[in-house]
């Protein structure tokens, strides 16, 4: 076997965003152009001697990268990779690993919760030894050797069997192909009452489905849920990972999993339904008839985690994203625990995590997770809210509202307007930005403005700062908007809208969110012009 070193070129647009390279299919299979990128993590990372974790959603291209990725591993001296069988790996999974074996870090080939297929969306995201999402100063340098990168450096060797478990030799380059759910399901189990789990999901009164979108969630979905825990075969559907996610789009929402929300809300539902993503790191909720916004889930976790086995002894504090809304602060408020607001992006998250700051954090995005890894975690939540229902016994509509009725309810929307021009997005964020200094005092019928800004954010563990993080416009009555321009789409731009109303009385607490945030909805446009500037006359998606 020959190390061979390749000339090349770099490519302008290999800049991470938040959530790693997000590509094309196309646009990776370009000449040397996934090389480019995977030369430039290991120039960057140093990754002579070390171990690393690969897996991916098994997304179309993932199987053909990874014998690339392989193979100039080894050409670069990485000592040992830890393999999901079959390329699979869910991102909760990958954490879980790098930290159980405390690697270097890991590469995850997933675009998330983009569509997949020869025409969808591939994607490269580098996490780093504390489990977690790189930070923005290892994504920065990455991108800087893309920019001057002129050779790479690969193995001429045949093709790894990425099937078969077990070691496998690539030069001086050891492959450990494992099994991709075991030790993620051993961690489960150490959080989670899986006896009472068990008796509530085999004893035949309570009906579970979990849809997993024929992502990478299915596979730990089996395992968990019909073999470890006893649900009925068929409670997991879409539970095969196929390379174009069967024609869907692996994005857990009320638009995107129909299917599961259809179910939900027809007659003789499930008494509890889930959905995951992509790679498995995201969750949606649903009771029967119930959805239950993310922004809830997390709030209602926090407030119920004194019943879950990982948590008796009580949360260090929690964390949410700055576009969530302010439900888990009242529920920290009554605990008597900190409440961080960190912009959105994992990788805030995991400094708190990583300080002992934080026991659980969330995202308005479908995203919740704890200290367990440095990932949010979709079917984490999914068990989560399994024990907490196999202790109250309680329907998820009854928990829902009984939280409510405690803390109020925090009415909530966002609004995305998907694939639209770029200038006409910046254009619309930057006569935002013009506008804050004159909004405060500023009444639009019974809404007053209290405060407008651009969200910044010093991270109290390192001092860092983050700047325009999302436009927020707070109403005396403590509602708000928020504007914010989302990186993780591939085809133009995506621009989100957030509405939140507070209401603390339980008599106002059963109307529609569409009813109760009509207001906000109608300012959001009179202030910031949404339907001339993306020109559509409704969001692409509402959740």
């Amino acid at each position: 076997m020959n190390i061979g070193i390749v000339a090349t070129t770099p490519y302008e647009d290999q800049k991470p965003g938040t959530s790693g390279l997000r590509k094309p299919v196309a646009t990776v299979r370009q000449f040397h152009y996934l090389e480019n990128f995977v030369q430039s993590i290991f120039d960057t990372v140093g990754s002579a001697g070390q171990t690393l974790v690969l897996g991916g959603d098994g997304r179309y291209y993932n199987r053909q990268a990874m014998q690339i990725i392989l193979k100039m591993a080894a050409a670069n001296g990485v000592r040992r990779v830890w393999l999901g069988q079959g390329g699979l790996l869910s991102t909760p999974a990958v954490s879980g690993l790098i930290r159980k074996h405390r690697a270097r870090g890991g590469i995850i080939l997933s675009a998330s919760h983009n569509p997949g297929g020869r025409q969808g969306d591939f994607g490269i995201k580098v996490n780093g030894s504390n489990g977690g999402p790189a930070p923005e100063s290892l994504t920065d340098a990455i991108y800087a050797r893309s920019q001057i990168i002129d050779c790479f450096r690969i193995l001429d060797a045949p093709d790894v069997d990425l099937d078969r478990l077990g070691s496998v030799q690539l030069g001086t380059l050891t492959i450990e192909v494992i099994d991709p759910v075991a030790d993620y399901a051993a961690l489960m189990q150490s959080l989670f009452d899986f006896d009472l789990i068990g008796d509530l999901l085999s004893g035949g009164g309570f009906r579970c489905c979990v849809d997993a979108l024929h992502a990478v969630t299915g596979p730990y979905a089996h395992v968990l849920l019909e073999q470890q825990l006893g649900a009925p075969v068929g409670t997991v559907r879409h539970g095969t990972p196929l390379e174009d996610f069967g024609g869907g789009h692996p994005d857990p929402n009320l638009t995107h999993a129909r299917e599961l929300v259809d179910l939900m809300f027809g007659a003789d539902p499930p008494d509890f339904g889930a959905a995951s993503d992509g790679d498995g790191d995201r969750n949606m909720i649903l009771g029967r008839h119930c959805f239950v916004t993310p922004s809830d889930s997390l709030a209602i976790l926090a407030a119920n985690a004194h019943l879950v086995p990982a948590y008796r002894s009580g949360l260090a504090g929690v964390a949410r994203s700055l576009p969530t809304s302010a439900a888990v602060d009242r529920v920290a408020a009554a605990l008597g625990i900190p409440c961080y607001e960190t912009p959105t992006g994992w990788k805030f998250f995991g400094n708190l995590l990583d300080a002992g700051a934080i026991t659980l954090c969330g995202e308005e995005s479908f995203g919740t997770g704890a200290n367990h890894i440095r990932e949010k975690d979709g079917l984490w939540a999914v068990l989560f809210w399994l024990n907490i229902l196999a202790v109250r016994r309680q329907s998820v509509e009854q928990i829902v509202r009984q939280h409510w009725q405690t803390y109020g309810r925090h009415y909530y929307a966002r609004h995305d307007y998907e694939g639209i021009d770029h200038e006409r997005a910046n254009r619309l964020i930057e006569r935002l930005r013009s506008q804050l200094p004159t909004l405060p005092g500023r009444s639009f019928g019974p809404y007053t403005v209290q405060l407008s800004d651009d969200f910044s954010y010093q991270d109290p563990i390192d001092g860092s700062l983050s700047h325009q993080q999302g436009i927020r416009i707070q109403f005396s009555n403590e509602s708000r908007i928020v504007f914010r321009l989302s990186g993780t789409g591939t085809h133009g731009a995506t621009l989100r809208l957030y509405f939140e109303r507070y209401e603390p009385d339980p008599r106002r607490q059963n109307w529609s969110a569409s009813q109760a945030l009509a207001d906000l909805i109608a300012l959001a446009e009179e202030i910031a012009q949404v339907r001339h500037y993306t020109e559509r006359d409704r969001p692409t998606v509402i959740t």
